[in-house]
């Protein structure tokens, strides 16, 4: 599973690069969603490479993104007790075990399928360049793990 956030602004952006964004949820700067190692959205991803960063997410970042920034549908923070009266879990390691493997999506329990984040701590390294040269855009591998948990 990836964990895909956005870096860039609207400014600029080609029509067809605004439309996959909106597709993936992207709307706005920091705003992270999570999706599927799949040939679609591998495409979708490259296709944004210039405005997004993206990376294999892992069940420590999706637990703690679930516990700090979760919303349910309508705006209300979700909580533990949330989690263990309306599905199949108990804590939120459990459901983000169940994300990260694909058992389950936000939407199936009533969760809004985005992120809203904070800036990150200490800045980017630059919004222009790819990860490979040096700046923050395009795959990044486990290193996205690093950056969720400085903007959660």
């Amino acid at each position: 599973m990836y964990l895909v956030i956005r870096i860039r602004g609207t400014t600029g952006v080609l029509s067809g690069i605004a439309s996959t964004l909106e597709m993936l949820r992207l709307n706005r700067i920091s705003h992270a969603v999570l999706v599927e190692e799949n040939p679609s959205y591998e495409g979708m991803l490259q296709k944004a490479k210039d405005y997004i960063t993206w990376g294999e997410v892992n069940v420590e970042t999706v637990a703690e993104l679930l516990e700090k920034r979760g919303r349910l549908v309508g705006g209300a923070k979700v909580t533990e007790e949330y989690l263990s009266e309306n599905t199949d879990y108990k804590s939120f390691e459990e459901l983000a075990e169940a994300l990260v493997n694909s058992e389950v999506k936000l939407q199936d329990i009533n969760m809004k399928p985005l992120f809203r984040l904070h800036p990150p701590r200490k800045g980017y390294k630059g919004i222009r360049n790819s990860v490979k040269e040096g700046g923050s855009l395009g795959y990044r591998g486990e290193a996205i793990n690093d950056l969720a948990k400085r903007m959660a």
